[in-house]
């Protein structure tokens, strides 16, 4: 697996475990085929299959709709695929979105020989910062890695093996190109789905204050600011699944990533307890 490597304010930092599970991309289980060759209309018919501009204010205000919303539970997955080998990382937790706030528990891919099980990792996501428990690496069991998102080159869209569910959805108020597929049932809830194009430096100056600084760094790092995306919402405009292909690049290549966020059984209370400075590792990790 490789480490990919991520340039801070005064050095540079190999997030490995997480990191070197993804090589290159594929497309995320459950999720119709890939975004190319989709129309680019200019008028709204209202339509399926036809672009909704009169309905990407409903795409683009999904980050309010969630704040209102307060909190919801998640599973997350994000994929790659290299040599014809699929990887996935899975998440599983909840997400305050009134504290901007959310805790994950990430399941890792076995190694490379398929051999060793590899411990959950435990995220806290909070704005600006990234904390990791179980990490591996040099690091020891009962100690905290925190990462400064706003120094990551992709902002921490894709650096924990899952996006942030509301950097997520602030990616989409610059949505762009919006296609209305039509209604779907999602987990017994009938939603819209649509399907477009994020931007991320539009974005990174759309987004609420405590997205900004770490989407500005993803519109540096990215190979291509445009992120197609296909989002699901219910009635209430809540955004319940969203999918995002991040295209980067890495040792010369272009990586492409899937991440596909899921929220359901919104209002669900969500506790996350941010570590002490003296249970936060300092140390060197190890690539």
């Amino acid at each position: 697996m490789v480490a990919q490597q991520h340039r801070r304010k005064g050095g540079t930092v190999a997030l490995a475990a997480v990191l070197g599970a993804m090589a290159v991309g594929g497309c995320s289980a459950g999720v119709s085929g890939p975004a190319d060759g989709r129309p680019r209309l200019d008028t709204v018919q209202g339509q399926a299959g036809q672009v909704a501009d009169g309905r990407s204010d409903e795409v683009r205000t999904a980050a309010d709709r969630l704040i209102a919303a307060g909190s919801a539970r998640t599973r997350t997955s994000m994929e790659t695929a290299a040599g014809g080998t699929r990887v996935t990382i899975r998440g599983e937790g909840g997400y305050d979105f009134t504290r901007r706030e959310g805790r994950l528990t990430v399941v890792l891919p076995k190694d490379p020989a398929g051999m060793e099980a590899r411990r959950p990792v435990t995220e806290l996501m909070t704005p600006g910062a990234l904390y990791m428990k179980n990490r591996g690496a040099g690091v020891p069991a009962d100690k905290w890695v925190r990462v400064d998102t706003t120094t990551l080159e992709d902002g921490n869209l894709v650096t924990g093996g899952a996006t942030d569910p509301l950097a997520a959805a602030e990616l989409l108020r610059s949505a762009r190109n919006v296609v209305y597929l039509g209604e779907e049932t999602l987990d017994g809830a009938t939603v819209r789905h649509y399907r477009g194009d994020a931007d991320i430096a539009r974005a990174a100056l759309a987004a609420e204050p405590h997205a900004r600084a770490s989407l500005a760094a993803a519109a540096k790092g990215f190979a291509r600011d445009a992120v197609p995306f296909e989002a699901y919402l219910d009635e209430r405009g809540r955004l319940r699944k969203v999918l995002h292909r991040f295209t980067f690049t890495n040792g010369g290549g272009t990586v492409e990533v899937a991440s596909t966020t899921l929220l359901y059984d919104f209002g669900a209370p969500v506790v996350v307890r941010l570590p002490d400075r003296r249970d936060i590792y300092a140390g060197k990790i190890r690539g």
